[in-house]
């Protein structure tokens, strides 16, 4: 349920609500708007009766919510929303781009990707410094060492940075170096994970599991913003189906069906999803034509000898001819 506060509600007027919606055993979250705050309420099973609510001082209404996730829904928070980091915004109409190498290798390697795509157009930088691998035996990536190295890209390029948090053990240093924290595919529906992130004072990138619905990854993302953190970024990457022709399926109708329930930006991650360079950027061609707030690709200036993933990097030629043609998708859709 969502208590709608009018116009003139006090702070004092909201703080109450929120008092009643304890004393009946919920919790109630204030979501400020532009015209008026509303208060959503969460932790209950089933109806609540609103009449104690709506009799109290500075309410307007009570709007029932349909949704299992209610802090992620449209119904909750009907305007899009836009993370701002500096001069970067996730979730407007232009979209961010966010590319670098699938792991961080060596100082070398990552300053000379970043100036790469920098050059071109990026906005924020990825690289990977906790690698969670399908095999025991593949690299694993430098851990704070890479994260020391990305620290230095932000200083020399002035690039945002986005790196994976993998666990309770390095969510806590990941938090300290990057400007965005990415749960990845397999930690998508890891509960404890989610609920610190929740308490992180970064932006959240959640990227959907291998065989997740819609509405689990919503919900995944509601474990977040019940904690408190309301600065998420969903990413589409792919999802496993009975197709074997690509590393996985990249779901473009996930694009529109997420942007018609929630008000949370979505990126896309052509190289996970397709695992074949060629593929990406057809693919980050279609992504941006329905609408995605930005996309994740990986880059490597030297493919065939990169430690994770080269076959589906670009090569930073192939990153400055994407950025030309999503420049040309956009000037076409206005």
């Amino acid at each position: 349920m969502l208590v709608v506060m009018k116009n003139e509600a006090t702070e004092e007027q909201v703080r109450r609500v929120i008092h009643e919606i304890e004393n009946l055993g919920y919790r109630g979250i204030p979501i400020p708007g532009a015209e008026r705050t509303a208060v959503c309420i969460i932790g209950n099973r089933g109806p609540i009766e609103d009449s104690r609510l709506l009799a109290l001082d500075g309410v307007k209404e009570a709007i029932r919510v349909t949704k299992p996730y209610k802090l992620v829904s449209r119904e909750t928070h009907p305007r899009p929303t836009i993370i701002a980091i500096g001069d970067v915004k996730i979730g407007g109409e232009e979209p961010v781009i966010m590319a670098g190498p699938c792991a961080v290798e060596s100082e070398d390697q990552a300053l000379t990707i970043a100036h790469h795509v920098k050059q071109y157009g990026a906005q924020v930088f990825r690289g990977g410094a906790f690698k969670p691998r399908t095999s025991p035996y593949s690299f694993q990536g430098l851990g704070e060492k890479a994260l020391r190295i990305l620290e230095k890209v932000r200083k020399e390029t002035g690039l945002l940075i986005v790196t994976e948090a993998t666990d309770h053990t390095n969510i806590e240093v990941v938090e300290q170096y990057a400007d965005i924290v990415q749960i990845g595919a397999r930690n998508m529906q890891n509960y404890s994970l989610l609920r610190r992130a929740g308490h992180a004072s970064k932006p959240i990138l959640l990227k959907r599991g291998l065989a997740a619905t819609i509405d689990e990854l919503l919900m995944s993302a509601e474990y977040i913003m019940s904690e408190g953190n309301a600065q998420i970024i969903l990413c589409e990457r792919g999802i496993r189906t009975f197709s074997d022709n690509t590393r996985n399926t990249l779901d473009i109708s996930a694009i529109l069906s997420i942007k018609e329930v929630s008000h949370l930006p979505i990126v896309v991650d052509p190289s996970h999803a397709s695992g074949r360079r060629e593929y990406v950027i057809p693919l980050s061609r279609a992504a941006i034509a329905v609408g995605a707030n930005g996309i994740m690709v990986e880059v490597h200036h030297d493919p065939p000898h990169a430690l994770s993933d080269g076959i589906q990097s670009l090569y930073p030629e192939q990153f400055a001819e994407l950025m030309k043609e999503i420049k040309r998708i956009k000037e076409t859709s206005y």
